[in-house]
């Protein structure tokens, strides 16, 4: 597609460049510039005051999903230590932290996860833990369900499709049977049934593709798994795939990278804006360090593209008003109807 040119400044108010990656991680290298875009909407993307923190407690995952931007699996070694997640816990108290996204990896198989969860939930600090569902079956998490369920712990768990060759071909061989027994699981103990038991579920394509419309795929979803399997849930969030590391070496290898980001970036749409998660959150790294975004992690672009720097380094009063570091993988986030860890962003 066309090169978008440089948008003179609007309003008088610039919007920052776009941020080099600082690492040789795949991302888009076709078409315009995401601030470009922004610029010809006369459009500024700062942080919010954060009330949220999204935690990367390492990469070591029992699965290697093929779309999965953090290259997790098996054989990753990085794992957030108990030493610096009490620094988190330290700075969350003091900033009045409400929220925490947990993610990985698998982060139940970080030791020190049930031990992190309970000292967030002692400052009243609401937990999400982005659960793969089969870690329930995982050697030493035979009671993490329960122990899920007696914390009232809200989970946001994959299942990328409801039938079994779709998740298998994405997540690997066995893995569906596995999902729909754990939900079943949880089933039993009231996620999904009990409105403080809260059972999402998470849809991703399949391939170059966008999602389609996320309220009519949720009923399909409760059609399928209620009807075949007696499976209830929450909510669906529909989210889509990023164009980074795993996924975006998939693109490239198949031929499909430049279709794919022409898709994203001519489907761009100016009211997701606004309500991206990274202007509301901070995410951090196994080690504590700062992004804008789980995706400007994987390809460490800095918070606000300055130095790297740790949580423990900054206030929370610095961060408002901030300009959010951008490259072109940030097209996924803004695509059709939107895309976060909740789902979409816009009708």
């Amino acid at each position: 597609m066309n090169q978008i040119q440089e948008i003179s400044i609007q309003n008088g108010q610039f919007v920052p460049n776009d941020v080099a990656p600082q690492t040789a991680n795949a991302v888009p290298e076709c078409g315009p510039h995401f601030h470009e875009v922004l610029n010809s909407h006369a459009l500024e993307l700062k942080h919010a005051r954060p009330n949220e923190l999204q935690i990367n407690l390492g990469k070591l995952c029992n699965l290697a999903c093929h779309h999965c931007h953090v290259d997790a699996g098996p054989k990753r070694t990085e794992i957030m230590t108990w030493p610096v997640m009490q620094k988190i816990l330290a700075w969350a108290e003091h900033a009045g932290i409400e929220k925490a996204d947990l993610t990985g990896g698998a982060p139940e198989l970080n030791p020190h996860f049930r031990e992190f969860c309970d000292a967030l939930i002692k400052l009243g600090i609401e937990i999400t833990s982005r659960c793969n569902i089969t870690v329930l079956y995982e050697p030493g998490q035979e009671d993490l369900a329960q122990w899920y369920a007696d914390r009232k712990i809200r989970l946001v768990c994959s299942l990328p499709c409801y039938t079994e060759d779709n998740v298998d071909a994405q997540r690997g061989k066995g893995v569906f049977d596995k999902s729909i027994s754990g939900l079943q699981w949880l089933n039993e103990l009231g996620y999904g049934k009990d409105s403080e038991l809260s059972l999402d579920l998470v849809y991703n394509p399949g391939g170059a593709f966008l999602p389609p419309p996320q309220e009519s795929l949720e009923q399909d979803y409760r059609d399928m798994l209620g009807e075949n399997f007696g499976i209830v849930f929450s909510s669906l969030l529909a989210i889509t795939n990023i164009p980074v590391n795993r996924f975006a070496h998939a693109l490239k290898r198949d031929g499909e990278i430049e279709g794919y980001q022409h898709l994203l970036v001519s489907n761009f749409n100016a009211s997701t804006v606004d309500n991206l998660m990274c202007r509301h959150l901070i995410n951090l790294d196994w080690e504590g360090r700062v992004f804008d975004c789980d995706f400007n992690q994987m390809l460490e672009i800095p918070l606000s593209g300055g130095e790297e720097r740790y949580l423990w380094d900054i206030g929370i009063d610095d961060i408002e008003g901030q300009a959010i570091a951008t490259n072109r993988h940030c097209f996924g986030c803004t695509a059709g109807a939107g895309s976060s860890c909740g789902g979409v962003l816009a009708d």
